[in-house]
């Protein structure tokens, strides 16, 4: 008969254990035990996958597009969204992509929320609302839950927190509040901690969460640069989080880090390709991959190592590029530094 040692107190949420009973490893979610999945994005698709969901095409599109960041090359055709949108949300889990509000028109907005099995392709299906209308959010994640940060319903910039199971269907809740409104902002996360940079132009300032908590924000740092109309999220490792673009009143080719598990202001990274905001941001826990912009003007997809620093270098292109460019789109990906 096997025996197990429970922790004295309550664990606390990331704690890692191994049940002598089931013979798996199990993480706390601040809640309850979980296993956690031996599968791998190599055994899923062979490699990382990186979705770039929706956007502007010649107008709003629910075009996704896919590519295995471990390689280059061009994005191919994955399915469409549900519903036509950009400025949404990405979240990715080892299996799945889900892709949150947007506007179908400007300056309107909308709750829907579509999802994908990462591993296939075809289009997304129905997987709930979120509970406020609007766009300009972003979203970070871990295997378990999806946190969306920040929302805007024009003129307007809002402080919205919700929180998502991403392996059911369903409503998105109520988390809590960020410190002051946010929109088009960047974004960044481990498997424990959901970090939202700038998006409130001039304001600098850095928020944080413990994703398998609910509660208010709180004083994480400030960017180096500001950040805005960037479009950030889930792009880095358990480690580092990049954000790349934004700027204030013209956009930006800076990338900047923050080192998740600390708090503290961005640094420098280096540069990418062009000086654009608007960008998708997908990752391995390698790779840190951006696609395209809101600018009108590209279709560039470039890349950089995420433990070094230094300039970004292409990895292809997007297969879309109508006469409005490619941007405003969000990016997913089942590989990033939140899965462990």
């Amino acid at each position: 008969m096997s025996t197990e040692y429970q922790a004295i107190g309550n664990p606390p949420a990331g704690s890692i254990r191994f049940n002598t009973d089931s013979s798996k490893m199990e993480i706390y979610n601040g809640e309850a035990w979980w296993n956690i999945d031996g599968t791998s994005p190599v055994q899923q698709t062979g490699g990382t996958r990186g979705l770039i969901m929706g956007g502007i095409i010649s107008g709003r599109s629910n075009q996704v597009e896919f590519a295995n960041l471990e390689t280059t090359g061009n994005f191919t055709d994955f399915g469409d969204l549900v519903q036509t949108a950009s400025q949404g949300a990405g979240i990715g889990s080892r299996t799945r992509a889900i892709a949150c509000g947007g506007t179908p028109s400007s300056p309107g907005g909308t709750n829907n929320i579509d999802f994908a099995t990462i591993a296939t392709t075809g289009n997304f299906a129905d997987f709930g609302d979120m509970v406020a209308v609007g766009f300009s959010r972003v979203a970070v994640a871990n295997q378990t839950r999806g946190v969306i940060l920040g929302n805007a319903v024009a003129p307007q910039a809002l402080n919205n927190i919700e929180h998502l199971t991403i392996a059911s269907t369903g409503s998105a809740n109520d988390f809590g509040d960020c410190t002051i409104g946010r929109q088009e902002a960047g974004a960044a996360g481990n498997a424990t901690r959901a970090i939202v940079l700038g998006g409130s132009y001039p304001d600098a300032s850095i928020d944080y969460v413990t994703i398998s908590t609910t509660g208010n924000a709180a004083d994480f740092g400030d960017c180096s640069t500001v950040i805005w109309n960037t479009r950030g999220g889930n792009c880095g490792n358990a480690i580092r989080g990049l954000i790349a673009g934004g700027g204030d009143s013209l956009p930006t080719n800076i990338i900047q880090y923050v080192t998740i598990t600390t708090l503290g202001n961005t640094v420098d990274f280096g540069d990418r390709l062009v000086a654009k905001g608007q960008t998708a941001h997908m990752s391995s826990t390698i790779r840190g991959v951006f696609g395209g912009a809101g600018e009108k003007d590209t279709n560039v997809v470039d890349y950089v190592q995420i433990m070094t620093t230094g300039n970004a270098v292409d990895f292809g292109d997007l297969s879309a590029n109508g006469s409005s460019g490619y941007g405003w789109a969000a990016g997913a990906s089942n590989g990033h530094g939140g899965l462990g």
